[in-house]
C-alpha cells in the first residue's frame, strides 16, 4: 500500500474520532471564520444577479479549495504533516457529534413539553420557520434535519476527503456552508445564491445516495430493517424537491418506520416536500433513534472513506 494513501486514510479516521470525542472546536472554529469572511464578502458583492452570485461562489469555494491544494502540495514528502493536517481538517469539517447533541436536546425539550424552547432550538438544526410549529411538526423537522445533515455534515465530507484529500475536505465544506448561507430561495438570494445551491447539489449527488445505502445497511443497529429502509429509499427518495435531501430522509424514514415530509416554510417561502415513508408520524422518542442511526451511519462512512482512500 503506498504510504500516501495510508496517511490519508489514517487522517480521516483520526479526524472522525476527534469529532466523535470532542465535537466542534470551542473557539475560533475555522468554518465559522470562513462563514464570517464569506458573509462580509456577500454584503459587498451582492446583486440580484446569477452571474454575480456565481462569481461569489467561485471565489469563496475556490479560496478554500486552493488552501487545500497548497496544504496537499506542501506535505507531499512529509507524511506526518500530511496526516496531521488531514486529521485536523477532517475534525473541523465534520459535524457528527454536534448534530447528535442537538438531536438529543430537541428530544429532551419535546419530552418535557417545552415547545417554545424547542422552537428556538430548531434553528440550530435547520432554517425552517418554527414560529407556528407544534410538537409533532417540531419532531418531524428535527428528524428530517438529522437525516439530511448526516449526509451533508458527515458522509459527504468523509467521501470527498477520501477521493480528493485536503482540497476535497475544505472545498466541499466551503460549498456546503455557502449553500446554507445563500442557497435558500429567499427573495434576496433567489438569483445570487443560485450557483451556490446548484454546486452544492452536484457535489452531493453521489454522497447522498451512498448515505442512503449506509443508512439501510446500518438500520438493524438502530432497531430498524434493511429492506424497509431500501424500499422507502427507492419509492420515496425522488419525492423531495431537492435531488439529494430526500434520498437519506427517505432511507431514515424506512429504517425507523416513520412518515416524514410535508409542507415547510423557509423565510416566508412555503415548500411542499412530498411524503417520505409509509410509517407513522415521528414522536420525540424517535429523535433519539434517529441520533443513534446517524452515529452508526457516520462510523460506517468513516470506514468506507478509509477504504476508498487506500484503494485510490
Amino acid at each position: 500500500m503506498p504510504l500516501r494513501q495510508a496517511v490519508t486514510a489514517a487522517g480521516l479516521i483520526t479526524g472522525y474520532a476527534a469529532d466523535s470525542l470532542f465535537g466542534d472546536p470551542r473557539r475560533g472554529h475555522p468554518v465559522a471564520v470562513f462563514g464570517s469572511w464569506a458573509g462580509a464578502l456577500e454584503r459587498r458583492w451582492w446583486a440580484d444577479s446569477k452571474p454575480r452570485g456565481a462569481a461569489y461562489a467561485a471565489v469563496c469555494a475556490g479560496a478554500a479549495t486552493g488552501l487545500g491544494v497548497a496544504a496537499q502540495l506542501s506535505t507531499r514528502r512529509r507524511p506526518f504533516a500530511r496526516f496531521a493536517l488531514t486529521a485536523a481538517a477532517t475534525w473541523v469539517v465534520l459535524g457528527g457529534r454536534g448534530l447528535a447533541s442537538e438531536g438529543r436536546e430537541m428530544a429532551r425539550l419535546l419530552d418535557t413539553g417545552d415547545v417554545p424552547a424547542a422552537r428556538a432550538r430548531l434553528s440550530h438544526l435547520c432554517a425552517r420557520d418554527a414560529t407556528e410549529l407544534d410538537s409533532a411538526e417540531l419532531t418531524r423537522a428535527a428528524t428530517e434535519s438529522i437525516a439530511e445533515n448526516t449526509s451533508d455534515a458527515v458522509v459527504a465530507p468523509l467521501l470527498w476527503g477520501a477521493v480528493a484529500g485536503l482540497p476535497g475536505l475544505l472545498g466541499y465544506r466551503a460549498l456546503n456552508t455557502l449553500d446554507a448561507m445563500v442557497g435558500y430561495r429567499s427573495l434576496r438570494h433567489r438569483n445570487f445564491g443560485w450557483a451556490a445551491a446548484r454546486l452544492d447539489d452536484v457535489v452531493n449527488l453521489v454522497p447522498s445516495r451512498a448515505g442512503a445505502v449506509l443508512t439501510a445497511v446500518s438500520a438493524p443497529l438502530a432497531g430498524g430493517q434493511v429492506r424497509a429502509s431500501l424500499r422507502a429509499w427507492r419509492r420515496y427518495g425522488s419525492h423531495h424537491p431537492s435531488p439529494n435531501a430526500g434520498q437519506v430522509e427517505a432511507a431514515f424514514a424506512g429504517a425507523l418506520g416513520l412518515r416524514l415530509g410535508g409542507t415547510n416554510s423557509y423565510g416566508g417561502e412555503v415548500e411542499d416536500r412530498g411524503t417520505l415513508g409509509d410509517g407513522r408520524a415521528p414522536q420525540p422518542v424517535d429523535l433519539r433513534h434517529a441520533v443513534r442511526l446517524s452515529r452508526v451511519v457516520g462510523a460506517a462512512a468513516a470506514l468506507v472513506a478509509a477504504a476508498v482512500a487506500v484503494a485510490r
